[in-house]
């Protein structure tokens, strides 16, 4: 049943302080994807996006995993207005025990360097059917973030060119001021 090997940043650390949109994406997301799973259905990869207080699930298409990935990237990368999204999928995690069957969520929120993936460990017998289904998730590790270059500021105005630089300079005049002024205070002018 494994679909594919996903290259997720292991950690032996404790589990980092994860966004708590993501967490409940990432969670809702293996939810229904147990539900397939102990159905007896097949998990076809989806991605699922938090808008407002809606979570929109879509399938994902693809021949290959490299195909579902790019199309899941395509789908979130620039979405504006949406707070965290996961891609789920049934793959598989190398163990010091072995390959170990795995419905796994990876996910980020907007303009987040790294995601986090998360997984729930099952077993199958050798016709695949489920034997048993792991209780809770547990952390995998850090994970790419198709987010990472989406705006926070939706309906902010994209800098014309040359405006960047004067903003930039007009910071630093403001912070140089702040920092010569007695605990920060500056005279109006």
């Amino acid at each position: 049943m494994a679909e594919s090997e996903r290259m997720i940043e292991d950690s032996d650390e404790a589990v980092p302080e994860i966004d708590m949109t993501l967490t409940s994406v990432l969670l809702a997301s293996l939810d229904e994807a147990r539900k397939k799973l102990e159905a007896g259905e097949e998990v076809v990869a989806f991605t699922s996006l938090a808008v407002k207080d809606k979570l929109i699930m879509e399938q994902m298409d693809g021949e290959s995993a490299e195909e579902v990935y790019a199309y899941a990237r395509h789908n979130v990368q620039h979405v504006r207005g949406a707070d965290a999204y996961a891609l789920c999928y049934d793959g598989y995690l190398d163990t010091d025990q072995g390959e170990k069957d795995a419905l796994i969520a990876e996910g980020g929120v907007p303009g987040a360097d790294w995601g986090y993936a998360v997984g729930i460990v099952y077993e199958s017998d050798d016709e695949g059917n489920v034997t048993s289904i792991a209780d809770e998730p547990i952390y995998i590790g850090k994970a790419p973030n198709f987010m990472i270059l989406t705006n926070y500021e939706v309906d902010a105005p994209l800098a014309e060119e040359g405006e960047e630089e004067d903003a930039e300079a007009e910071a630093e005049e403001t912070a140089a001021d702040e920092e010569a002024s007695p605990e920060g205070l500056t005279e109006d002018k």
